[in-house]
């Protein structure tokens, strides 16, 4: 069982780097950041691009793997997008992790001036964004016209550091999108059934994550792929649990025994942003940072 942590880009850097690099020194597998333009009740407060932000923490780590956790559709294109993943696998020596994701509504969905999409619509485009982008970051040269991108001669040269291209982890719980992780993703994201979220209990929760876990296999399986070799990771603060695996390290190792006995094979924790839904306490954060993974196994 892995252990990483998303860090949310809210911190003008002089703050932020010691962040980073304090995630390194606890030992995280991986820090993520979101890709948003604004979220939720962050959206008043400062909020920088995740892009420079990951730029920024590749020159100031060195081994820890760094990443979207996640990218959509809602305001990037599979072209620019592509360039800028090619650039930040390079200044980081090859440690980043693209996870993507159809993205929702609200917030900064329809900050390009755009309509609102529908969940069709948002899986429509997701279902051509990530075989492009796949494109993209594997071949040298792409053009290719479809219903809402399009690229022409689009060039991705010298290609990613990590070969045949920096790995993909697919947020998704329908069918569609769990498709796309079986064809296209080196891992599986969940944060677990959003209808449990207020009124359901922890066993609702790790029952309906049992459930993903079995379409993802029945998908896998119809394509032959081994659904073993998908890594799993589970992004935590959304499940009825909310902040209770981190009141404590004991606490925290029987949630994660739990989600582990069910095939997860990496937790992602929020760093701890005080007066927010992500609080906790930072002295028993870096304790389960630094003690839980050897309990886990």
């Amino acid at each position: 069982m892995r252990l990483s942590t998303v860090i949310l880009p809210i911190h003008r850097w002089s703050e932020g780097q010691q962040i980073w690099r304090r995630a390194e020194d606890l030992g995280f597998h991986a820090a993520y950041t979101y890709d948003h333009l604004s979220w939720r009740s962050f959206r008043d407060g400062p909020w920088f691009g995740a892009m420079p932000t990951l730029t920024a923490a590749a020159m100031a780590t060195q081994s820890m793997r760094l990443g979207t956790l996640v990218t959509s559709p809602n305001f990037r294109h599979p072209v620019t997008l592509a360039k800028e993943l090619i650039s930040l696998d390079d200044i980081s020596g090859g440690r980043v992790t693209l996870g993507i994701g159809a993205g929702g509504s609200g917030f900064d969905a329809t900050a390009l001036g755009q309509e609102p999409w529908t969940p069709r619509q948002r899986a429509d485009r997701f279902a051509e964004f990530v075989p492009l982008l796949d494109r993209l970051l594997t071949e040298d040269s792409v053009s290719y016209e479809g219903d809402f991108y399009a690229a022409h001669e689009a060039r991705g040269i010298p290609g990613c550091v990590q070969r045949p291209r920096l790995p993909f982890a697919v947020a998704a719980t329908g069918p569609r999108g769990l498709r796309l992780a079986a064809h296209h993703g080196q891992a599986w994201v969940t944060t677990g059934d959003p209808k449990l979220y207020e009124n359901g209990t922890p066993a609702q929760s790790v029952h309906a994550l049992h459930g993903q876990m079995e379409k993802l296999a029945d998908v896998c399986a119809e394509i032959g792929r081994n659904v073993a070799g998908l890594d799993k990771i589970l992004l935590t603060g959304f499940t009825p649990d909310r902040g209770r695996p981190l009141e404590s390290l004991d606490a925290f190792v029987d949630f994660a025994g739990r989600h582990a006995e069910l095939g997860f094979t990496e937790i992602v924790l929020h760093w701890p942003i005080p007066d927010s839904d992500f609080a906790a306490d930072q002295k028993i954060f870096e304790r389960i940072a630094m003690e839980a993974p050897a309990q886990l196994g």
